[in-house]
């Protein structure tokens, strides 16, 4: 996947004039603030937990190559099947070799599966695929990128979601209100899921200990995708491995809290597909849930990034988006400032580890170096730090 800054530049001039594109980061930046700082507030045992994720990934990053291996062993052990894929177009081919052509495929969020293109690579193999976040349906309707890691669509008014799901979806909804939206996208998005032949996720956390994958959601469209169709895929980036299943609950607890949604409404467990032993202990796989369980560990830069003094540091990235929310740059720019997945503060440093470091750096020149993104980071990434040296990095290559 290639990427051009000068293009980046462009778009987030575009982005700057488009007054209600600034509007609607305007209400969800200072909606989320308040949400988060609020239940900080109010629960400082959350604080201790992040202390013990902080030290989980720090031992998760140091012991990376260790710990692929050892998950790649508990899959097997559960009946997954997994894979490596050391880049993206090898995650594509992977997982374009098991769905094949013709099938219905819906997908949870996953910004791993943007990263490396999955969803258009999947439809040019003659695939019906759905998105079944309501943000990243949305941004799918829409034709364009999630412009931020948790709230995908937090660029869009109500009116524009309202517009997109009546024009995109051929519905008549009979007002523009946020619950008839939402309605009419889950009778919509129904009738995909019961008919699907493979699901797609992403994962918060993989346990190496167990090879359980742990995803945190609200919505529950995680919950149908993981287990209503015969096929489960799931693309899981190797920082998101650490040590034990403790370790990766903790990991979602975390997320969910610094992204304002605590505690969250849905934590999911899968290790394995379903299974029955109900007949004379005779263990039969698929029985309610998908007969089959597909994990994909993608590499995309992550273990040579995991031998760099700084870029090491980004491997602990749990994805909150909180870093997004409270920089006064993403603030006005949103995911323009980034790369083809991923923006903001943590999403250059992303971009600069799965794509190329070179044209980041240029775009890191928009850092106003304020801090606010170190400070908020529940797991201590020093962000303002290493997009200084992105900088130096694209200066030095001029």
């Amino acid at each position: 996947m290639t990427f051009n800054s000068l293009q980046a530049y462009q778009e987030i001039w575009d982005a700057l004039s488009d007054s209600e594109f600034q509007e609607a980061l305007r209400r969800a930046s200072t909606t989320s603030q308040v949400k988060v700082e609020e239940l900080l507030a109010e629960r400082r045992d959350l604080l201790e937990l992040c202390r013990e994720v902080v030290e989980a990934k720090k031992r998760s990053v140091d012991l990376l190559g260790e710990l692929v291996e050892r998950a790649y062993r508990s899959l097997e052990a559960v009946k997954a099947k997994p894979y490596y894929a050391e880049e993206a177009e090898e995650a594509r081919r992977i997982i374009g070799s098991i769905v094949g052509s013709g099938k219905l495929v819906v997908m949870a969020k996953s910004m791993a599966a943007m990263e490396v293109g999955l969803r258009g690579y999947l439809e040019s193999l003659g695939n019906e695929v759905w998105e079944t976040d309501l943000g990243e349906l949305l941004v799918q309707l829409e034709g364009s990128r999630p412009m931020h890691t948790i709230t995908p669509a937090a660029h869009m008014t109500r009116l524009k979601a309202v517009k997109l799901i009546s024009e995109k979806l051929g519905v008549k909804l009979k007002s523009d209100s946020v619950e008839e939206a939402v309605k009419a996208v889950r009778e919509f998005l129904r009738g995909k899921i019961v008919k699907a032949d493979v699901g797609v996720s992403g994962a918060n956390a993989l346990a190496a200990d167990t090879g359980a994958i742990v995803l945190v959601e609200n919505e529950s469209n995680i919950r149908l995708v993981t287990s209503t169709p015969p096929i489960h895929i799931a693309l899981v980036p190797i920082d998101k491995i650490v040590p034990t299943l403790l370790d990766a609950v903790k990991v979602a607890m975390v997320q969910a809290a610094y992204a304002g949604l605590y505690p969250p409404t849905y934590i999911n467990i899968i290790a394995g597909p379903s299974s029955t032993a109900d007949i004379e202990r005779v263990r039969v796989y698929g029985a309610q849930g998908p007969r089959e369980l597909h994990v994909v560990l993608l590499d995309n830069g992550r273990m040579k990034a995991s031998k760099d003094t700084l870029l090491k540091e980004q491997l602990r990235c749990i994805r909150c988006g909180r870093c997004q929310y409270e920089c006064p740059v993403w603030v006005h720019t949103a995911n323009k400032w980034g790369g083809p997945a991923y923006g903001g503060p943590m999403g250059l440093i992303w971009t600069a580890i799965t794509v190329d470091p070179i044209e980041t750096g240029k775009l890191a020149y928009l850092c106003l170096g304020c801090g606010r993104c170190d400070a908020s980071c529940p797991v201590e990434i020093p962000l303002s730090t290493i997009l200084r040296h992105l900088k130096s990095v694209a200066s030095r290559s001029s």
